[in-house]
């Protein structure tokens, strides 16, 4: 009963979490940690633990292939430098100075890289909360960072470990050798799998079955580049964005209908489970800590916290200018981010599912057989960084205002341009398109009215006062109406036993559809 009772509880807090936080300003995540710590404090529920297997192999797939899936090519290309730079050079800066620190303190070197590397990688899942308050530059950037540096992140880690526990031994070939294997296998793997998802969904007319077949690409991208020894997350990442540009050409309306909300819904729902187990894992962290002392602990963890968060800070406010020395082209003086706006992006650099599966899945005992050193101060420290970076969300607001970002309307601004090119494209093929399918004049009449009363409500632009606006929305708030008149009608013919509930839900399901149209146009506005 504990699994169902943890699935009750997660979907109570997903609801009350995000209820509250659409009244007050505080993050989701913020709150879902907060009912993981108290969930840690009810012996029963307490034993409610993933594998860090899980969160590797089932959890974080899903998340960056969605993730990768809804990011914007185009911006990747066009801040390349910068995605590179901060997922390979930053997430070994970050690595390194949180190994000198833990050693510092007291850890042997093994497991302060262990430390480090875990921590290095900033997390996809927490960065997508942000999606609605940012430039998209800003927001793409973060995302493709999150995106890509586990790749780095991960290889570190491995060898950290392997090193501690006996199985390995550093060369400099060797490194180079992995982390380069690492990318390019990943890279290579992911595409053929999107190459080969891409082929087999061509030959599918079942929606619900390509459907499936999307579910199950992630995985699969992961599964063959970790059967390489090369980096699954990148393997993920790799396909997601190949498939991001592949699928508007093979997918149709239902498919899309079926799979965007279903990934959505997915999504969130594991991103929250993580969250909580954030704070399960840190409560968790507290109670199994026999190596120090606790005061020492905390100590540890706001200096690593500070570290973490002070070269992401040097990082941002150095290399910028050191790259405007070396780069003095026109087109990338046009892209430069002033100072000011560069305090978002140092304050986005939140720690998650990546750092949490990280150490959670350290050996508990070296090739030896003894204790792998300092084993549950490393997942205590890991924990409270992971919770004091995601603080840093609560000043988020603050720093948005401090930072004065242009108002970014270029994504409308495309939008607009959109709708206006396929209505033109449209219209200039209505004579020869009818003329193919042998349509009469009254339907091409009918069809060019609705095609321009489209185009000229675009012109209009939502503007207040104009005619074809206001016609447009009576239209609508008209027809919301009656489709909620037609609703009440279905019901009362079910209920006076006239119709079946199988008709009730199929009737239902267009009047829906209807609705969601109308909606959904409300929303483009």
């Amino acid at each position: 009963m504990l699994g169902l009772e943890m699935v009750v509880l997660l979907g109570v807090a997903l609801v009350a979490c995000g209820a509250l936080a659409s009244r007050y300003p505080i993050a989701p995540a913020l709150l879902l940690v907060l009912v993981g710590i108290l969930v840690g404090f009810v012996p029963h529920l307490r034993q409610a633990q993933l594998p860090p297997e899980a969160v590797l192999l089932l959890f974080l797939p899903a998340l960056l292939y969605w993730e990768s899936l809804t990011t914007s090519l185009r911006e990747i290309r066009n801040n390349l430098r910068v995605v590179v730079l901060t997922s390979t050079a930053l997430v070994a800066l970050t690595a390194a100075a949180v190994a000198a620190t833990a050693h510092g303190l007291g850890l042997a070197w093994g497991p302060a890289w262990v430390l480090g590397a875990a921590l290095a990688p900033t997390d996809a899942t927490a960065v997508g909360v942000l999606a609605h308050d940012l430039p998209r530059r800003t927001v793409t950037v973060l995302r493709a960072e999150s995106l890509v540096n586990d790749g780095t992140a991960l290889v570190i880690y491995g060898l950290a470990v392997g090193v501690t526990v006996g199985e390995q031994h550093l060369t400099g070939w060797h490194v180079t050798w992995l982390l380069v294997w690492s990318y390019g296998g990943g890279l290579l793997t992911g595409v053929l799998i999107g190459l080969i998802s891409w082929q087999v969904r061509r030959l599918m007319d079942d929606p619900m079955l390509e459907s499936i077949a999307m579910l199950v690409t992630p995985f699969a991208a992961f599964l063959l580049a970790d059967a390489v020894h090369a980096s699954g997350v990148l393997g993920v990442v790799a396909c997601g964005l190949f498939m991001s540009q592949v699928t508007p050409r093979i997918t149709g309306a239902v498919t899309r209908q079926i799979f965007t909300p279903f990934w959505a819904l997915s999504t969130t729902v594991l991103s929250s489970a993580l969250f909580v187990l954030v704070g399960i894992s840190a409560q968790s962290a507290v109670r199994g800590l026999s190596s120090t002392s606790m005061s020492r602990a905390l100590v540890d963890i706001v200096a690593v916290t500070a570290v973490v968060i002070g070269v992401r800070w040097a990082w941002l406010y150095t290399t910028p200018y050191i790259i405007r020395l070396l780069d003095r082209r026109p087109v990338q003086r046009s892209r430069r981010v002033p100072a000011r706006q560069r305090t978002v992006s140092a304050v986005a650099g939140f720690r998650g599912a990546v750092s949490l599966a990280a150490v959670l899945a350290v050996p508990h005992t070296v090739d030896s057989g003894d204790p792998f050193p300092d084993r549950d101060l490393i997942v205590l420290i890991a924990c409270g960084v992971i919770v004091l970076t995601l603080l840093q969300a609560l000043a988020l607001p603050s720093v948005v205002r401090f930072a004065r970002l242009p108002v970014d309307t270029s994504v409308a601004e495309e939008l607009q341009y959109a709708e206006e090119y396929t209505l033109d494209a449209a219209l200039e093929t209505l004579e020869t398109t009818a003329s193919e399918l042998g349509s009469g004049p009254r339907v091409v009449e009918r069809v060019r009215h609705e095609l321009e009363k489209e185009r000229k409500l675009l012109a209009a632009d939502g503007a207040e006062g104009d005619p074809v606006v206001e016609h447009d929305d009576q239209y609508r708030s008209l027809s919301l109406a009656l489709l909620s008149r037609r609703r009440d009608a279905l019901l009362e013919l079910r209920d006076q036993q006239r119709i079946d509930d199988i008709v009730l839900r199929r009737v239902q399901a267009r009047l829906d559809q209807e609705e969601v149209r109308f909606l959904r146009a409300n929303l483009l506005e």
